[in-house]
């Protein structure tokens, strides 16, 4: 008897269909971390995984992101295993072996990074042994298991992180140093100016008297700000919730407090309240602070009262909405800029990184209250067909609003009669180099790109 006895075939409108499929996305595999150990300077990763794994995460995060280039230790540099199907079969943990003793007569790093894709972490390869016995004669190198099913790469940073404060930094009891931060904010390479975001939180958080472990990029003096960070006063996560996990270690570790900043500072008002948030908890000199303070609103506002001329003069051709398609971190922060700034209203919010269903609340709550009078409400969605299809569904009054997005809302833009500025992965018409959206002088460059594009947008 047919299983279908009974039954009626029923077609189901292509609208309601909800399918387990992202069509554009918009984060890779928790591999992709590795990215975060490159982010590192003079640490390497070294990949057991499939053939073209580690490639696939260095071109799509890496090269049509910004075209940011693999670093010292990223891009063509990372060894791979290349699991095959003789790996599959016998299991990997030998050909792994052979690669650390081969990477580590070539390649000159201070610390290299064992990370793990699908193939080996499915048949069970002991890559904990294998790193161990190396740990064992003194080869700086650590192991955290990053395949694909894990998580996002988001979820495989806090893996790597917690890898390197566990088996390279160690154990310590000894003394803090009072004004000394650990910063954890914005994901390497996911995020296309984090490079350039962080040179301006390091550089803003010294001017109020900090000394700063930044990390992660070309301000980070490397593995020895990882080996100091138990040495220092406090951490500070400035994000929605990236970090908190590394933070939450770290307290349980070293009992070391943590400051949790959840909104990424973007121009005068909100960056000045940030550093004196910060100046509380950490218990800075309020006065010095306060001199660089003012020393760089001065500046800021200088520069804002040239733009003011163009702003006022040209009003009528701006679009008066904005919608945000991205990662919670920069759109958040995007969000309180826009229209505290520029008094733009908000038209849609969507987060795309598929954070944690714990934190999700808190996210939302950070759209409460934007402004005096301005609450918002935000979505969480990575298939584009749906983003675009909510973008296209959404009324935003007399004109179309502005958006920032990633390269794939492009089209959209087109299809609406509108601008677009790509601030998120993947931004693919886009060469960044050392660019910031953030703080006092980050601010500043996002108004160039903002009011440039709708300009030349118009014409």
């Amino acid at each position: 008897m047919s299983n279908f006895d009974d039954k009626k075939l029923e077609i189901v409108p292509e609208d309601t269909v909800k399918t387990n499929s992202i069509e554009q996305v918009r984060y890779v595999c928790s591999l992709g971390a590795s990215h975060s150990a490159s982010a590192i300077p003079r640490v390497i990763p070294i990949t057991h995984c499939g053939p073209g794994c580690a490639d696939k995460q260095y071109m799509n995060l890496a090269f049509y992101n910004g075209f940011q280039g693999g670093g010292y230790g990223g891009g063509a540099v990372v060894p791979s295993t290349n699991c095959s199907e003789k790996e599959v079969i016998f299991g990997g943990a030998e050909r792994l072996t052979e690669l650390i003793e081969s990477t580590i007569k070539i390649l000159d790093a201070d610390l290299f990074v064992v990370v793990t894709g699908c193939i080996s972490d499915l048949v069970g390869d002991d890559v904990e042994s294998v790193v161990s016995d190396f740990q064992e004669k003194g080869v700086p190198i650590v192991v955290a298991e990053t395949g694909g099913f894990k998580g996002n790469n988001f979820t495989g940073h806090e893996l790597i992180t917690k890898a390197i404060i566990d088996q390279y930094v160690g154990e310590y009891d000894g003394p803090r140093e009072k004004g000394t931060v650990n910063v954890w904010s914005l994901l390497p390479y996911h995020n296309t100016f984090w490079r350039g975001d962080l040179t301006e939180i390091k550089r803003i958080l010294q001017g109020i008297g900090l000394k700063v472990n930044i990390l992660f990029g070309h301000d980070s003096e490397g593995v020895s700000e990882w080996k100091n960070i138990p040495k220092s006063q406090f951490n500070l996560v400035l994000s929605p919730w990236l970090g908190l996990k590394t933070a939450e270690h770290l307290k349980n570790k070293y009992n070391q407090p943590y400051l949790h900043v959840p909104i990424i500072p973007i121009g005068g008002m909100e960056t000045s309240a940030f550093l004196r948030n910060v100046v509380n908890f950490a218990g800075l000199n309020v006065d010095r602070a306060e001199v660089f303070i003012q020393a760089e609103e001065k500046i800021y506002y200088n520069y804002l009262g040239d733009f003011t001329d163009f702003y006022a003069e040209y009003w009528w051709g701006l679009p008066a909405k904005f919608a945000i398609i991205g990662d919670s971190a920069y759109n958040i922060a995007l969000t309180k800029f826009l229209v505290n700034q520029l008094g733009l209203v908000p038209g849609k919010q969507i987060i795309t990184e598929n954070p944690p269903e714990e934190y999700r609340e808190k996210i939302r709550k950070l759209y409460e209250n934007i402004a005096e009078d301005v609450s918002t409400d935000v979505e969480f969605e990575e298939d584009s067909y749906t983003i675009h299809k909510i973008l296209r569904d959404t009324d935003y009054g007399h004109k179309p609003p502005i958006i920032f997005g990633t390269t794939w809302e492009r089209d959209l833009a087109k299809e609406l009669k509108t601008s677009i500025v790509e601030v998120g992965f993947p931004t693919s018409y886009e060469v960044v180099i050392s660019r910031s959206y953030i703080g006092y002088r980050g601010a500043l460059t996002l108004l160039e790109k903002i009011y440039t594009t709708t300009v030349s947008t118009s014409a």
